[in-house]
């Protein structure tokens, strides 16, 4: 078994097999991963067994002497074949990995897996040969997801909320118009939290344009006036929340949770699996929002939890597999 830095040259062949995983999403795809590739120092890895054959890739950059699986990315640790990884093939995958580390002068690892959620086929064998290293948690999100193929979990105000505005003048559906989106997007960032897009607006339609059928936008508008956003981004088995913003008018009128029945009503229609509403955390968890995570379980979201976990890599360590 080899390990190997990815180099642009075997693009194609790194998103062919994204695609044929068990747990890529698009997210992985090149395209997406180096859009931003001026802000990262890339050190992607592909492992490979004796006959030359990718078992499992991994999205990674580092920064100084730490090896980050992959801080641009929502999550995304080692993506693996659908067949020939076991938890014993990957236990083998990461002592390759802690000597390649070593060979490179790379200290600590930190690794942020794929959740379960977005898995087309289980894939954690990465979890156990991380607990046979010795990797401790270093971070754990709370996340909200609807799980499609239960029945809803709607509060009964959610509910009144959504049939009030289905009576009112609103439209709800998708939208073409990012520029006033991102407007209402970065004027609400500012003035609630003192912070800007992760994305500016370039980016956004730099990667809605990579990803037609991935990046969408969906919006509540009175004559023509968008009142509340939200950009999804789909990978078939999971629609996320990646922003959502509602102007003055909107949260006046709580427009908010019959933006989300829209959505997620077409989500579930479309067969997808869940609707992740993203984390109500910060801080690597340990600040929760109280408020948000009570918005989002009145629509219907239970906490799933995302995690990174630290290894470190001693220099004449062997690890005990």
């Amino acid at each position: 078994m080899t390990i190997e830095r990815y180099t642009p040259a075997r693009a194609a062949e790194w998103d062919a097999f994204v695609d044929a995983s068990r747990n890529g999403t698009f997210l992985h795809r090149r395209a997406y991963m180096d859009y931003h590739a001026h802000r990262f120092a890339d050190h992607s890895l592909m492992a490979s067994d004796h006959a030359g054959r990718l078992l499992a890739v991994l999205p990674a950059h580092t920064s100084g002497t730490v090896l980050a699986s992959h801080n641009g990315l929502s999550y995304g640790g080692w993506l693996m074949a659908q067949r020939r990884v076991t938890a014993a093939v990957m236990l083998e995958i990461f002592g390759l990995l802690a000597e390649h580390m070593r060979g490179e002068g790379l200290t600590e690892l930190i690794y942020r897996p794929v959740p379960h959620i977005y898995h087309r086929q289980p894939a954690e064998e990465d979890l156990y040969a991380l607990w046979r290293m010795g990797a401790a948690v270093c971070a754990t999100g709370a996340s909200s997801t609807i799980d499609l193929q239960a029945p809803p979990l709607l509060d009964r105000n959610s509910h009144n909320v959504i049939n009030r505005a289905a009576r009112s003048d609103v439209q709800f559906g998708p939208s073409e118009a990012w520029d006033e989106f991102w407007q209402l997007l970065t004027a609400v960032l500012a003035a609630r939290h003192d912070v800007a897009p992760v994305h500016s607006l370039q980016e956004m339609e730099l990667l809605r344009h990579r990803f037609p059928g991935n990046i969408r936008l969906y919006a509540a508008t009175r004559d023509g006036r968008m009142l509340a956003g939200m950009v999804v981004y789909d990978t078939g088995r999971v629609v996320h929340s990646q922003y959502i913003a509602a102007g003055d008018e909107a949260r006046r009128e709580r427009l908010l949770p019959a933006l989300y029945h829209h959505v997620i009503t077409e989500a579930s229609h479309s067969g997808a699996r869940y609707f992740d509403f993203g984390i109500s955390t910060e801080q690597g968890g340990r600040v929760l929002n109280d408020s948000l995570d009570v918005h989002k379980a009145q629509a219907g979201g239970r906490c799933t939890i995302t995690q990174a976990y630290r290894l470190e890599i001693e220099p004449e360590h062997r690890e005990n597999l």
